[in-house]
């Protein structure tokens, strides 16, 4: 299973990693692009055997030639390991992927891609110079047995940036709730790589001019090409080790997502599973995984999240009522529904029936 050090791709994989182990596989986490920090290699490697590649992330490479050893280094590591199936976190990776002894199955992932995050964030289609990596994510779309999406919302942006390409199933991601809920909240607390125009720093930061409460950032403001997301209000803090972050965004306030674009949001889970409201910009995914249970506003208007914001904590049951409900909605992303709709999907020929949760064939 591939997996990066950079975004949310490393929460996911290093979870699955871990279902699948306990129900019985074996797992070789195979990592692209800026190696791990030790506290994420530690945990890793608590759950999994961890390996690293020598080859960057398709996003952080300037022309398809810094791309061309990436099918062969996976090929080469499946065979030495006889691996039965290869999830690719990044589809692009399976572009020129060539046979390997045994065929394992290819599972290709999509977390985002070049192409949607064009068409939801810029409304625009990808550029020429960049157009090269949307077409190797197509390929490896194509060269996959089997394609997922976290979300029905993002499969749906996949088939319309990539026409013809049919069967996508979507699976949620999932999490683990909190122990017990938290005693006491403070604060509005957001997540996400801030250097990502999709997240909408600037949103948020402009509400917190106009709030009376602290606007925390979790998160990286600087990205790994030199991309900064200018905060002036809002308290960035970076980085927090994942039991921390998990931690402080179960126990906010209000809990904030301001997205453009997102084709899960697990902060927003991660959130909700501990029982915190959520006001979120409306988005399709969002709308998806949480209509009825959060507050939604125009993620292009901050004094409209400045009212949401301002209606939750000015109405302390409503608070509490948005914090029940969402944590009642986040139980239905639970690992076990994960991995089960997981299961269904690649040995249906074992099935606990359709319908599992979490899995949303199309």
């Amino acid at each position: 299973m591939t997996l990066d050090a950079v975004g949310g791709v490393w929460r996911h994989s290093v979870d699955l990693a871990e279902g699948f182990q306990a129900r019985g596989a074996e797992v070789v986490l195979a990592g692209f692009g800026p190696e791990p920090v030790p506290e994420q290699r530690a945990e890793a490697e608590r759950v999994a055997t961890l390996v690293w590649a020598p080859e960057p992330l398709d996003w952080m490479a300037a022309v398809p030639e810094e791309l061309a050893g990436v099918g062969h280094w996976i090929a080469t590591e499946a065979a030495r390991r006889g691996a039965t199936h290869v999830w690719l976190n990044v589809p692009s990776q399976a572009a020129d992927l060539p046979r390997i002894p045994g065929d394992p199955t290819v599972i290709a992932m999509s977390h985002s891609c070049l192409g949607t995050w064009y068409a939801e964030v810029l409304d625009e289609p990808v550029p020429g110079p960049v157009a090269w990596l949307s077409a190797l994510t197509r390929a490896g779309l194509e060269r996959a047995d089997v394609v997922l999406a976290p979300s029905r919302s993002h499969a749906d942006a996949l088939a319309r940036t990539y026409p013809g390409l049919d069967g996508i199933a979507a699976v949620w991601n999932a999490t683990v709730a909190p122990e017990a809920p938290a005693a006491t909240r403070s604060g509005v607390i957001a997540a996400g790589r801030w250097w990502d125009l999709a997240k909408n720093a600037r949103c948020l930061d402009l509400a917190a001019a106009e709030l009376d409460v602290p606007v925390t950032l979790l998160g990286a403001v600087r990205g790994p090409e030199g991309s900064v997301a200018q905060i002036r209000h809002a308290q960035a803090v970076g980085n927090l080790p994942a039991r921390a972050a998990r931690r402080m965004v179960s126990e906010a306030e209000v809990f904030v997502s301001a997205s453009h674009y997102e084709p899960f949001g697990l902060a927003v889970l991660e959130a909700a599973s501990g029982g915190a409201p959520l006001v979120l910009s409306d988005i399709a995914t969002f709308r998806e995984l949480w209509d009825g249970v959060a507050l939604f506003f125009d993620p292009r208007d901050p004094d409209a999240l400045v009212a949401r914001i301002s209606e939750v904590r000015g109405d302390p049951g409503l608070a509490r009522a948005m914090g029940a409900h969402a944590a009642e909605r986040a139980a239905r992303f639970s690992r076990a529904a994960q991995l089960d709709a997981i299961e269904d999907l690649l040995w249906p020929q074992a099935g606990r029936g359709s319908g599992t949760a979490g899995a949303r064939a199309g």
